[in-house]
């Protein structure tokens, strides 16, 4: 099918029934958010999926995802991995067995707090099947200062960065937080350490860089909004941006729609001004090329 015939189709059309069939994703796709499970066993206090509602939802099993993800045509060359997370993805009780299940040609990264026995994870997912030729790690762990203990979460992580695993050490810098001890403890064993921007509001200011003023005004208002994210809830539905995504509103398909065509164009949103901080930051892409923001907005 040629580029003219897809810029012409609807997006994410859902047709007929029957078995499911494989998913063209336009080359616009900059990312893949695959949230096994909203579910954690941390309750941190600047949790971005907290950031206004979360609705819970069911989660797919493990054959579910492997039908559905399984379909999606995702040329190699875009760089693009099935991002899994969560919540914490290994909360989903048949997490393993989902990335063991995914197709080969799919680069996959896992982000993780690392809160799983991980001589389990060796046994089954070999270094190789998280690799990618980009310059950061394939396996990110977050550290959260209110519940991990840094000793414990850094002999995990020189555990699997010595077995050969692509692996790095990542901690959002907090206004509150004591981040320079910890880079210099962890850059100290040879761990790949970096900060993640703390975005949102804290004693009154608000932090983070966005590409929009009034984004996170709190005043709803009407635009057009575009993305190139695939977001992918734990229940399968597909969602245009964060902020719908965890509050569970105005999903465009689900990843087990009978037919599936997944492309970016710009959509009616009612809810600018009320958006979530992911979706509007700036950020460095999966280049690590400072200054993307996930969506393109215009009124």
């Amino acid at each position: 099918m040629s580029g003219q015939a897809h810029s012409m189709m609807r997006p994410w059309v859902i047709r007929g029934n029957g078995s499911l069939k494989s998913a063209y994703v336009s080359p616009q796709l900059t990312y893949a958010g695959i949230f096994l499970t909203f579910a954690c066993g941390f309750h941190c206090s600047y949790c971005i999926n907290r950031h206004g509602e979360l609705k819970k939802r069911k989660v797919l099993t493990a054959s579910e995802w492997e039908r559905g993800l399984n379909r999606l045509q995702i040329n190699r060359s875009q760089m693009v991995p099935l991002t899994i997370q969560g919540g914490e993805p290994s909360f989903h009780p048949a997490w393993i067995d989902i990335i063991q299940r995914l197709r080969s040609d799919f680069y996959i990264d896992l982000l993780t707090n690392l809160d799983f026995d991980v001589d389990v994870f060796m046994q089954h997912i070999p270094p190789e099947r998280l690799q990618r030729d980009v310059p950061y790690a394939s396996i990110r762990v977050s550290y959260h200062p209110e519940h991990s203990d840094l000793d414990q979460l850094l002999g995990k992580v020189r555990r699997l960065q010595d077995a050969g695993y692509s692996i790095g050490l990542f901690m959002v810098d907090h206004p509150a937080s004591a981040v320079q001890p910890i880079a210099e403890r962890a850059m100290g064993m040879g761990v790949d350490f970096r900060t993640k921007t703390f975005l949102g509001n804290h004693e009154g200011v608000l932090w983070g860089e966005y590409r929009y003023p009034g984004a996170l005004s709190g005043q709803c208002m009407d635009v057009e909004c575009r993305t190139t994210e695939l977001l992918v809830a734990p229940n399968g539905d597909i969602h245009r941006c964060h902020r719908d995504l965890y509050a569970g509103e105005s999903r465009v398909a689900n990843i087990l729609d009978d037919e599936l065509e997944i492309e970016f164009p710009f959509r009616p949103c009612s809810k600018f001004g009320c958006c979530n901080p992911c979706d509007q930051k700036l950020k460095n892409n999966r280049f690590q090329v400072f200054g993307a923001c996930s969506v393109e907005i215009r009124p």
